[in-house]
């Protein structure tokens, strides 16, 4: 796989007239843009079209999780814009219906884990007995047991994770950070090539790039970074 497309630069941004001057600015830097709640609800999956029509791929970020019909339907209506990556929450049910809803598409479904804004006190509250590393992996077990493509883990879970699903599930990971990068509000991160090493397929960055004075640079240096990791 080239490294440049190993990297997905979130455009966690309010408005689709700033992902387009974004994108504008990255140019033939990154080929994989990730769009979220922020952007999605703000006509960012008409947006997506547009981006898969010019060559970009996209990944849908909507961590769905409902009744199984509803989730089925909503899966079916996103593998209609032709994305490449959509999330749903790692619950069995869920997962069940998502893998129903993509069949004869080229979608590619990512069960959430835990995600890496949560830490063991933050598992806790939510009422779970496991500390986040076996909640991750139970999760993991599952989701490979019905069939999901891939994960989103955090990159400290990665190698455990890559154990458990082997090589034929895609494991991507946010929490990526440059080293000396502010971590923000995520909890469990690490740079982009320790997260190559540890087993991840695919790094999202967001605010590393997306509030860079030079975004173009620091998604060059991010890919130079993850080149290095499997050289």
């Amino acid at each position: 796989m080239d490294p440049r497309d190993r990297l997905i630069v979130a455009l966690d941004l309010p408005s689709v007239d700033a992902a387009q001057v974004l994108v504008g600015k990255l140019g033939d830097a990154v080929s994989f843009y990730k769009i979220g709640y922020q952007l999605g609800y703000a006509g960012g999956l008409a947006f997506a079209e547009k981006l898969i029509g010019a060559g970009k791929q996209v990944f849908i970020d909507l961590k769905l999780h409902d009744i199984g019909n509803t989730v089925e339907k909503g899966v079916e209506s996103i593998a209609r814009i032709g994305a490449s990556f959509l999330t749903v929450h790692a619950y069995p049910q869920t997962m069940k219906a998502a893998v129903a809803g993509k069949k004869g598409s080229q979608l590619q479904i990512l069960a959430v884990t835990v995600l890496t804004s949560y830490d063991d006190s933050d598992v806790a509250a939510a009422g779970y007995r496991m500390k986040v590393a076996e909640l991750a992996a139970e999760r993991a077990k599952q989701a490979r047991e019905i069939g999901v493509d891939g994960l989103v883990c955090s990159p400290e879970e990665a190698g455990n994770l890559r154990k458990i699903v082997g090589g034929n599930m895609v494991l991507v990971t946010p929490g990526i950070r440059p080293a000396g990068a502010d971590k923000g509000d995520q909890k469990r991160i690490m740079t982009p090539a320790k997260a190559i090493a540890a087993g991840a397929d695919y790094l999202v960055v967001g605010r590393p790039i997306t509030e860079a004075a030079d975004p173009r640079a620091a998604a060059q240096s991010i890919v130079a970074d993850i080149k290095q990791a499997k050289a």
